[in-house]
């Protein structure tokens, strides 16, 4: 199984420059995936910039968003144009995941309707091959992505509705969280999906969980979760609780999440020092 790694670009109070060290540090540590988090309506760097700065500061890494929250996006077509540019400018290292999107003032504050989310996300991602692939509403929307064809879409999600969406666009399925014992039958629907689409092609399975290593990094990385989450009401309290905080546990969620049929974990830091991923890669690389 793969370890990849978030960028604090969420975190509160990390600075810019933490931000490059941070996508840099993990590029040479071996981290297989770079992932941010994406959230409009919080005080958080915007996950398309973010990895646009990772880019131009890494050289192997896959960049993933996970999970861009495209349902909120108005545009295809600037979606379309940004993804792609961040794909050539990391010379095709961009894996794009993708979910609807759960808190409303997001959706307030583009003008896009939150009832509606799940179909428009469908809509929109049915519009992003079309544009990539040169046919889009109008002529000459570009660059292309650097394969020429599409970048790559990592359904994420957890409900009903991500296993369609996995079959019919993704190279797989990225679990939001959630606990373990849950993944296999999750990942099982996925791959009974894949079969019925008539797809030979084997999803890639993953998951998050966020870590913060050390007592002092866990009651700090416990608060920052308890605010981001805090639209969610107890299920934030439980993420709280649940952030890793010594390499114990940390070993136990890798097989775990392993024997689950997990192909790639993504570890979200909840810090941004940049010394947490030195103590990450100890454990896990």
């Amino acid at each position: 199984m793969d370890i990849g790694v978030g960028l604090p670009n969420t975190v509160p109070g990390t600075d810019g420059r933490q931000l490059v060290e941070f996508a840099a540090r993990a590029d040479e540590l071996g981290f297989s995936t770079l992932a941010v988090l994406d959230r409009l309506v919080y005080d958080s760097y915007d996950a398309t910039v973010a990895l646009a700065a990772a880019a131009a500061a890494t050289t192997r890494i896959t960049l993933a968003p996970t999970i861009l929250l495209a349902g909120y996006w108005p545009s295809a077509a600037l979606l379309a144009k940004q993804l792609a540019s961040i794909d050539r400018l990391s010379g095709g290292r961009l894996v794009v995941g993708v979910a609807a999107g759960g808190r409303e003032d997001d959706f307030l504050a583009t003008g896009v309707d939150f009832h509606t989310r799940g179909k428009w996300l469908d809509q929109l991602l049915d519009e992003l091959k079309e544009i990539w692939a040169g046919r889009g509403p109008v002529p000459g929307i570009g660059p292309k992505p650097a394969n020429g064809e599409a970048v790559p879409i990592w359904a994420g999600g957890n409900s009903p509705a991500f296993v369609r969406r996995a079959a019919k666009h993704g190279i797989g399925w990225v679990s939001g969280g959630g606990p373990v014992s849950r993944y296999p039958q999750q990942a099982g629907q996925v791959r009974a999906a894949f079969a019925a689409a008539g797809r030979t092609d084997t999803p890639k399975m993953g998951a998050l969980t966020y870590v913060a290593l050390g007592e002092e990094r866990k009651a700090a990385g416990g608060r920052y979760l308890l605010d981001y989450y805090s639209y969610m009401g107890e299920k934030a309290q439980f993420l709280a609780n649940g952030v890793i905080s010594d390499e114990t546990r940390l070993r136990e969620a890798i097989d775990a999440y392993a024997e689950a049929g997990c192909d790639e974990l993504l570890l979200f830091p909840c810090t941004s020092d940049v010394d947490q991923l030195e103590e990450l890669a100890k454990v896990c690389l």
